[in-house]
């Protein structure tokens, strides 16, 4: 069934991608900084029109007052340099009547004269933005806040201002047009800086579709991939290179199978005596091998009279024997797959759906063989932290609750996991010369079993940890107020394997580990509390060390 869904090169779909992603980085910059350099522009041009209507009230005040309107259209014409006024009228309050009339008037350039602006004047500095208009008005008046009305405020006049924002929408032309010639500038340097790697990623691909090609259609298996300078392509070359020489090697085998196979058929009858001698010989040896089980089973009783040996055994086949057989399972049927994949591959009926099928198969069993051979791992790491010896380690003086405080804050992210409180109490300002490694992994292991063991999934509990101490020894009371310890393995609880969650997750290693680190590498104890009713408890008794060791 022929494809007909439509294709991109790389080049053209990583052209188009910078080329779009870049228009559109800089149209919204410019349309931003547009705006907002408008808004800024406008908002400065009305304070602007404000400080000069200002300036022409303060200077008004005389020709208003004494009537002078010579002296006043002096005054005015002195803002015709001014682009952005286009009129300004001032007014006149009848000292008497209180009637308002126009006094003076100045149109800038060829700007027309306008209507009286009587009906607009109000008491207090006001702005007004219509369209390109700006229209000001600014009393005339001698109190020193212009801003605050007075109870009796004395208006002489008013000053008018029209103004227009032809000077920013000029500038807002010319900005647009640096704008797009920079736009222009960067959307070529951007394509060009495109091609440029276009070439580097292209070349590579394109060499290795040819080279796949040419093998696929002459089968010539004896071919080299050109490596990359890109190290994903390099790695694919490289990947490539070993398939190939892996299936020149895989029908160099087939050649030579074929061969024997032929040479067999020539010889069938010798082969088959040969066979027979062989079985013979392989019979003896099971024999004898059978007649080694025997003693090795008589021994292996013996063996087993050792409890503790037997036990150890016991734990360790069991925890380690499960995801070693799921591992086995998985590569088993990781290699069923092969041989299945190697038949069609060499009866030429190897398709893509059984390539997918047996990519889909195999990443599901290497994912239960990681899994699996993980576990074994940190059981293994488990036994081996047990055998660990501490020697080495200096003794230090701590602050006992501080640290153990230290120690609680290094687990807050696996505590924020559950509804659980840790407190400490006791002796604030207790010292002790101690090895602070080894003090660390007793509380994160004494907690860590309180969590998997104490609580249910919806129960809210509570971790005490005290510290106290007498003249010779430093005492650690660690008390939970969770489920408790059953009583059948109340007496084993520090023994290995020994744990309420086989298959759980629970290894049962956890507190034999904080044993011998209390006994050990500390020269302390450690006994569990069988009398409390409730809740695990816990009592370590460590000796007090003068100075470092």
């Amino acid at each position: 069934m022929q494809n007909n869904h439509k294709t991109i090169t790389i080049r053209k779909a990583l052209s188009r991608a910078v080329i779009v992603i870049t228009s559109l980085s800089i149209l919204l910059s410019v349309i931003v900084s547009t705006v907002l350099d408008v808004s800024n522009q406008k908002k400065n041009l009305i304070e602007e029109l404000n400080t000069i209507a200002g300036i022409i009230s303060f200077n008004a005040y005389v020709p208003v007052v004494f009537l002078d309107q010579d002296e006043m259209q002096k005054q005015l014409k002195a803002y015709e340099k001014i682009d952005y006024i286009k009129n300004i009228h001032i007014y006149q309050v009848d000292e008497f009547s209180g009637a308002i009339s126009l006094f003076a008037t100045y149109n800038t350039g060829e700007n027309p004269p306008i209507a009286s602006k009587v009906k607009k004047l109000t008491n207090r500095v006001s702005s007004n933005i219509d369209g390109d208009n700006i229209e000001v008005i600014y009393p005339i008046r001698t109190d020193d806040n212009d801003n605050v009305i007075s109870a009796n405020p004395k208006i002489d006049g008013y000053v008018y201002i029209l103004g227009t924002d032809a000077p920013i929408q000029e500038a807002l032309k010319n900005r647009i047009s640096v704008d797009v010639v920079v736009g222009v500038v960067i959307l070529l340097s951007v394509l060009l800086i495109t091609l440029t790697f276009q070439r580097r990623f292209s070349r590579p691909i394109e060499a290795l579709s040819t080279v796949v090609k040419d093998v696929s259609k002459n089968k010539n298996y004896d071919v080299i991939v050109p490596t990359a300078k890109i190290t994903e392509l390099d790695m694919l070359a490289k990947s490539i290179n070993t398939l190939f020489a892996r299936t020149l090697a895989q029908l160099e085998r087939q050649k030579k199978d074929e061969q024997e196979i032929r040479q067999l058929n020539q010889n069938l009858e010798q082969k088959v005596n040969q066979r027979t001698e062989a079985l013979k010989e392989a019979n003896q040896e099971l024999l004898s091998t059978l007649e080694r089980m025997h003693q090795y089973q008589t021994k292996i009783v013996e063996n087993e009279k050792m409890a503790s040996l037997g036990q150890m055994v016991a734990g360790v086949a069991h925890e380690v024997n499960t995801p070693l057989g799921l591992g086995i399972t998985g590569s088993t049927l990781l290699k069923d797959k092969l041989e299945e994949l190697r038949v069609n591959f060499e009866n030429k009926t190897l398709t893509s759906s059984h390539m997918s099928r047996f990519i889909e198969d195999g990443v599901e069993n290497l994912d239960l063989i990681y899994r699996n051979l993980n576990r074994a791992a940190e059981l293994v790491s488990s036994f081996k932290q047990l055998a660990v010896t501490h020697e080495t380690q200096e003794d230090k003086l701590i602050h006992l609750h501080d640290f153990i405080n230290q120690v609680i804050t290094t687990l807050s992210g696996e505590l924020t996991k559950f509804p659980h409180q840790v407190s400490i109490e006791g002796d604030t300002h207790l010292e002790i010369w101690t090895k602070p490694p080894i003090i660390q992994q007793i509380i994160e292991n004494l907690i860590s079993n309180s969590l998997i063991h104490a609580f249910g999934p919806e129960q809210q509990g509570n971790i005490v940890i005290t510290v106290s101490a007498n003249e010779h020894t430093t005492i650690i009371d660690y008390q939970d107020d969770g489920n408790g310890v059953p009583i059948s393995i109340r007496n084993r609880i520090f023994d290995p394997f020994v744990t309420t969650r086989r298959g759980e997750g629970g290894s049962g290693l956890g507190l034999h580990l904080v044993y011998n680190l209390v006994t050990q590498a500390l020269d302390g104890s450690i006994k569990l509390d069988t009398e409390a009713q409730t809740g695990a408890h816990f009592v370590i008794e460590l000796p007090i060390k003068q100075g470092a060791q």
